[in-house]
């Protein structure tokens, strides 16, 4: 899904980038051609003033002594207009390369005088006009134009071609200034004349062509005044000298009137300029608004296939993880809890299990889910049911073994106490001590297989206490414990001090101490015997027999299972525990038949070995007739303090592993 969805937000976030990087562009360019005419309108305003220093330049050279006043504001206009072209680069060039003379230049003007070659007209009108057709070159804008709106193009066009037709008007003015403060035209100036003015003409022609229709009614309003007429009527009569007559032309009123007309397309040339910056401004505006639509709408379009890329994957993730919830309800609570009900109920209600907790469409939650997660769904409970009909066949068959068994039982029982029943007769009757003797054998086995049949009641849950009428000492109990294990000879009751056990549980507790010593003589060497203690803990309450070997032992991990086996009394543990360990459980499902407070532990015993405590609380046991005395051999003392720290290890490993 992930890769799904990131492929075409990828795709639609690199289009989208494409389009706003174009848009960023053309914000670029609008904005750069704003700034670039603004320049071109400062280097025209340059030129203005060059040309008409260059008018005055060239009339005062001619003899004209009265363009001095004038000329000198002139010269502070283009000074000022170089200053502020201080901090262009292009242009601060240009200056650098062809007005670097201009002081020398005004120094030889100043010192010459009307009619000498102190400075020569034609070098200082060279000069000047080099400088102007040097900065008309400079053209900012001629590169970005390219690309902008072609309205901008053609305004631009404009402004170029008027500042060629200016510069004409401009070069015409100062020329013929010259001309007529000298009287008349020398050498070949009649053609330069000729040029100057086929250049504005040209020149003129192009702007109409691109200019606008405004643009083109100022221009014309600029040669419709009075001093354009004055000046157009010298230059016919300029004109008129071409075979090189005397010119009798006022040069301060020429200088006038086409004064008055260059000023005139200088206004035409900033409105041009002004439209030009107009456009880029609204140019560069236009371009704001496109690329803030674009980046909105880019955004939009982003968020909105976010929003159903999310839509879609929440329509997938939301039913997966229900599915996954219901799985894992079913694996760890469903399940375990309806088999634990199938195993624990009667087998009458087993086979309703099944139907009850596994309901036969899959969970409501996964119905709005796609098809197939459905059916998984559908697969998951289909699973379910087969485990639940499992289990309950397993419960029936553990059923059916374990009646088996408990009928079998019972069956050896009953046939075991008659047996008995017809050894004690016989023994009765016997005289001889040898036949005597093997009758007692007899007897002895007798009393074995008894306990093996009730250790197979105990195992399938089906043996009820056997019937005691009154209390038992506690030797009794114990030597009624050691007739029903095999190796009898090797038991040693050590001590046992006295203690009543009451009737209910005298068979439970000898049939738990049997087992015990029976584990003892079957893991130790047949010439090491094992010992029987009983005590009193006044601490706690209770009584504790000890049966304690000097055999094998157990690692820290069997001892372990082996208490935690102790420690169990449900089915669970029959299954899983080996075989060879059924007596473990034996005496824990008779610990647990003897009721709370009973505890059953396994330790080490002290050189080797290994030792088992059985603790009765004190309400299994009797007033004990006469007096007892507590005990203070120091076999009983270790045996406690080992009972007690076996114990504390076992409720401490217990505490971890329910922590962990």
């Amino acid at each position: 899904m992930a890769v799904v969805i990131t492929v075409p937000i990828c795709l639609l976030l690199a289009v989208a980038g494409v389009a706003v990087y174009g848009r960023a562009e053309a914000l670029g360019d609008a904005r750069t051609t704003r700034a670039e005419v603004g320049l071109s309108l400062r280097v025209q305003e340059l030129v203005h003033n060059l040309q008409r220093e260059r008018g005055l330049m060239n009339g005062l050279l001619g003899g004209e002594e009265s363009f001095r006043t004038p000329l000198a504001a002139a010269r502070k206009g283009v000074d000022t207009a170089l200053r502020g072209m201080r901090f262009e680069p292009d242009v601060e060039d240009v200056i650098q390369r062809h007005l670097r003379r201009l002081a020398t230049i005004r120094a030889a003007a100043d010192r010459g005088t009307a009619g000498t070659n102190a400075a020569d007209r034609t070098v200082t009108l060279t000069f000047y006009t080099t400088a102007i057709d040097a900065l008309n070159a400079v053209d900012p804008v001629a590169e970005t134009a390219t690309g902008v709106d072609r309205q901008l193009r053609d305004a631009i066009a404009a402004l170029r071609e008027l500042a060629a037709a200016k510069e004409s008007v401009a070069l015409e003015r100062g020329f013929l200034n010259g001309v007529f403060a000298e009287g008349g035209f020398h050498g070949r100036e009649y053609l330069t004349f000729t040029e100057v003015r086929a250049t504005r003409v040209a020149a003129l022609a192009r702007f109409r062509q691109v200019a606008t229709a405004p643009q083109r009614a100022t221009l014309k309003k600029a040669f419709s005044t009075a001093d354009a007429e004055r000046a157009t009527v010298f230059e016919n009569q300029a004109e008129a000298a071409a075979d090189g007559s005397a010119l009798h032309v006022d040069a301060s009123a020429w200088w006038d009137a086409m004064t008055v007309l260059v000023d005139d397309l200088y206004a035409v040339q900033q409105s041009v300029g002004d439209d030009a910056r107009d456009q880029a401004d609204r140019l560069s505006h236009d371009a704001e608004i496109g690329l803030a639509a674009y980046l909105v709408a880019g955004a939009l379009m982003a968020a909105l296939v976010a929003g159903f890329a999310a839509f879609a994957s929440r329509s997938l993730t939301r039913p997966l993880g229900a599915l996954a919830e219901v799985a894992h309800d079913v694996a760890r609570n469903r399940l375990p809890a309806t088999v634990s009900r199938i195993q624990q109920s009667p087998p009458e209600h087993a086979e309703l299990f099944p139907s009850a907790d596994a309901p036969d469409n899959p969970d409501s939650r996964l119905l709005g889910g796609p098809a197939e997660i459905a059916e998984v769904a559908a697969s998951l409970q289909q699973v379910e049911l087969t485990a639940l009909r499992l289990a309950a066949q397993q419960a029936g068959l553990r059923r059916n073994t374990t009646e088996s068994l408990a009928n079998l039982g019972r069956r050896n029982q009953n046939l075991v106490r008659r047996q008995l029943s017809l050894i004690t007769r016989l023994e009765r009757q016997e005289l001889d001590p040898e036949a005597l003797a093997e009758l007692f054998e007899l007897d002895h086995l007798a009393t074995r297989m008894r306990r093996n049949a009730e250790s197979l009641l105990v195992l399938a849950g089906q043996n009820p206490p056997r019937p005691t009428a009154a209390p038992a000492d506690g030797l009794e109990v114990v030597q009624s414990a050691v007739a029903e294990v095999e190796q009898y000879r090797r038991v040693l009751i050590a001590t046992v001090e006295p203690v009543r056990v009451r009737g209910h549980a005298v068979a439970d507790v000898a049939h738990l101490l049997a087992e015990l010593i029976e584990n003892g003589l079957t893991f130790s060497p047949p010439i090491e015997p094992v010992e029987v203690h009983g005590w009193h803990d006044t601490e706690d309450d209770t009584y504790c027999f000890a049966v304690v070997d000097h055999g094998i032992g157990m690692s820290e991990a069997d001892k372990a299972r082996a208490n935690a086996r102790l420690s169990e009394a449900g089915e669970e543990a029959l299954l899983a525990a080996p075989t060879r360990f059924l007596g473990h459980l034996v005496v824990g499902r008779l610990a647990h038949r003897l009721g709370e407070g009973t505890q059953v532990h396994l330790f080490d015993t002290t050189g080797g070995g290994l030792s088992a405590l059985l603790a009765l609380p004190g309400r299994l046991l009797a007033p004990v007739e006469g007096p007892s005395t507590s005990p203070t051999r120091p076999a009983v003392s270790s045996l406690l303090n080992g009972f007690r720290a076996g114990v504390a290890r076992a409720e401490a490993q217990s505490t971890l592993g329910a922590s962990s």
